[in-house]
């Protein structure tokens, strides 16, 4: 009898930590998603972060893998591609558009050197990333 309720609490927490899993992933999925809009906002690693949630959900994941945009960031950290010259451009034009236009709102002068170093530290970062892009070696047969 003990064993069998073990067993029950076992698999229920088994459950509940499926559930939470799932929905940190859906948290983490829509964090990557605003990152689409919001280029200060990494969407790369949310999205990462979803699918190893969804981990536990093999047919959440599958869905995902569904829409072209995310399943382009999971297969390039998979593979170790890097990221491709349309994504730094994308991710250029609207992190440095969205930073200008920050600046011409704000004018205060600490805030638009903060948002200046943010913005290189940001292209750099999506820079090293594009670099494995060029380094991967033709196979040979």
């Amino acid at each position: 009898m003990k064993l069998l309720l073990l067993n029950a609490m076992g698999g229920d927490d088994i459950q509940l930590k499926t559930m939470l899993l799932i929905a940190l992933g859906y948290v983490f999925l829509g964090l990557g998603a605003i990152g689409l809009i919001l280029p200060l906002l990494p969407t790369t690693p949310f999205v990462l972060l979803s699918v190893t949630c969804f981990s536990s959900a093999p047919h959440i994941k599958a869905h995902i893998l569904k829409i072209p945009f995310f399943r382009e960031h999971i297969e390039n950290y998979e593979h170790r591609t890097g990221l491709s010259r349309k994504a730094v451009c994308h991710s250029m034009i609207g992190l440095w558009g969205m930073l200008i236009i920050s600046i011409a709102i704000i004018r205060t002068l600490w805030i638009i050197i903060l948002l200046i170093l943010v913005g290189a530290a940001v292209t750099s970062h999506i820079l090293f990333m594009a670099k494995s892009n060029s380094r991967k070696k033709p196979k040979i047969k």
